[in-house]
């Protein structure tokens, strides 16, 4: 069976090292998965007021969502906490009330940082904010990734073997987690 996975890069940098961790994936994808990205970039600041008559931009975005089998969320912590550009993304994709793109949606978190914690704060919060939105939260393995200079190539290429075995088992637990959520559905 093959997965499309959605991932979303929770930086906007045009330098972030997180988007350099998504890269690297892409490039660790195991057979029978397809990582495509879905861009916060164009969203515009989310308010109540947009409910009623949703930007295509919000559209797009939420449909993104809907057309991949699970989204992997790839963050950079930001004083202890997700970026509010994230934030922002994760607001439209809740709403309008009711119709919140994570209900059930099978979810994963990763994220690198320079420093030894890698991004543990922001993922907490992550959690919190998506167990809110009932999306069904990948627990383990956790990706708490240390970013040091020269580890992801240029080309995505993680050049440190024993991280790069770490992502690709990350990818092959979610994709199994897909499928058991998958199943789980069948059965219901």
């Amino acid at each position: 069976m093959t997965h499309r996975i959605g991932y979303i890069v929770g930086s906007i940098s045009s330098t972030s090292i997180n988007r350099r961790l998504a890269s690297a994936l892409v490039k660790l994808a195991p057979e029978g998965v397809e990582l495509v990205e879905i861009p916060i970039s164009g969203l515009g600041f989310y308010s109540p007021d947009h409910d009623a008559a949703y930007p295509p931009e919000a559209i797009a975005f939420k449909k993104a969502i809907d057309d991949v089998d699970g989204v992997l969320i790839v963050t950079p912590e930001y004083s202890r906490s997700i970026p509010g550009v994230l934030k922002n993304a994760l607001d439209w994709a809740a709403r309008p009330y009711g119709q919140g793109s994570f209900n059930g949606k099978p979810t994963a978190i990763i994220g690198g940082s320079g420093g030894g914690v890698g991004t543990a704060a922001a993922q907490q919060h992550l959690r919190a904010i998506l167990g809110h939105y009932n999306a069904v939260t990948m627990g383990q393995p956790e990706g708490f990734i240390q970013i040091t200079p020269g580890l992801i190539a240029d080309d995505g290429t993680v050049t440190v073997p024993s991280t790069a075995e770490f992502l690709a088992g990350f990818l092959q637990a979610f994709d199994l987690m897909i499928s058991r959520v998958e199943a789980a559905r069948r059965h219901a």
